[in-house]
């Protein structure tokens, strides 16, 4: 199942996610890392703390296992929304740009 995803990230986490990230560390947790770095590079800023994207599911409670290995460590207040399609209705900035310039550059604002 397709869902829509919204959350508020943790700010003073941002550094040790994106390393998590990029390191292989998430990407090694089975059997779904892979997806949830792909699902955050995807994923957009819509507000100053809120981060929203597309995931595909197939649990019966939406990203139950995402959210207990590696979602619940670093984003709050996540909510799922099932749809039938993803659409190109998400407007902001890229998640994954956020957290490069985070780290090297002040002047990023969402």
């Amino acid at each position: 199942m397709l869902y829509k995803v919204k959350a508020k990230i943790d700010k003073l986490k941002m550094k040790a996610f994106f390393t998590a990230l990029t390191d292989g560390s998430i990407a090694d947790v089975e059997p779904e890392g892979s997806y949830i770095v792909n699902a955050m590079q995807r994923a957009l800023m819509t507000g100053p703390e809120t981060l929203e994207w597309y995931q595909t599911c197939h649990c019966e409670t939406p990203l139950k296992h995402e959210k207990e290995t590696v979602y619940d460590r670093y984003l709050n207040d996540i909510e799922t929304t099932l749809v039938y399609e993803e659409k190109n209705d998400i407007k902001g900035k890229p998640f994954w740009d956020y957290l490069e310039e985070s780290f090297f550059d002040d002047s990023y604002s969402y």
